[in-house]
């Protein structure tokens, strides 16, 4: 599939200057920062889908852990202590 995307001379001037210092092509540098971008644009909206389903399901349950036991938990993490993840509760 074959795309156009109009740029301004500036942003092609910048793009062009860092493919050169990349010994890369205009196209190269763009094409990644398009997948960057869309990865990262991606990784936002499942952060943002997986929050909301954990607030539907505290709102359904009332079930959670507070702050501090998360913080108590991941302190273990990577000690001769680490624990399992603690059960949620109301």
């Amino acid at each position: 599939m074959a795309t156009s995307v109009k740029l301004d001379d500036e942003l092609k001037s910048r793009i062009q200057r860092l493919a050169d210092i990349r010994h890369r092509s205009a196209h190269w540098i763009m094409r990644e920062a398009i997948r960057d971008y869309v990865a990262r644009e991606e990784a936002k909206e499942n952060f943002k889908q997986e929050a909301l389903a954990s607030w539907t399901a505290y709102q359904e349950t009332g079930r959670h852990l507070t702050g501090q036991e998360v913080r108590d938990w991941l302190n273990t993490w990577g000690t001769d202590k680490e624990t399992k993840i603690p059960q949620c509760h109301k």
